[in-house]
């Protein structure tokens, strides 16, 4: 027990070495990778699953989205990658980019400033993304 190192990271490393013996691509693997395998849904497919589809007189999809996007920012911005999956659909769902920044600066009085601002430079990476071809305001 003269070994000073966390048992966790010695788990974490072994892992590791296991992982890129058998695979010496996942060396550079990135899960951030996974984004591309979830396809933006239809506008019309999340009305239908998420929006007025569960209940004609409830909440569109849009505001879904937008309430979705609030809890992710108060859970700390933690998921990034559910964040940025959250404002590719919101603005598929046609939020625009000012309701996207209204809804996670509004985060900011019950999360904190630091939750907001990350959250905000998740949103702001696919807005950038869209930015060529997508929705401005």
């Amino acid at each position: 027990m003269s070994d000073p190192t966390n048992p966790f990271e010695m788990m974490m490393r072994q892992a590791q070495e296991m992982a890129k013996a058998m695979n010496p691509a996942l060396e550079s693997f990135s899960p951030k990778g996974f984004e591309a395998l979830w396809p933006t849904m239809p506008k019309e497919f999340m009305e239908m699953s998420f929006g007025k589809g569960m209940s004609k007189d409830g909440l569109d999809a849009k505001t879904r989205l937008l309430i979705t996007l609030a809890g992710l920012t108060m859970l700390g911005a933690q998921s990034d990658t559910q964040i940025r999956l959250t404002v590719r659909h919101a603005l598929e769902a046609g939020a625009t980019r000012d309701e996207i920044a209204e809804t996670i600066a509004q985060m900011s009085m019950f999360a904190g400033i630091p939750s907001m601002t990350r959250a905000m430079e998740f949103a702001r990476e696919v807005m950038d993304e869209k930015s060529d071809g997508g929705k401005d305001k």
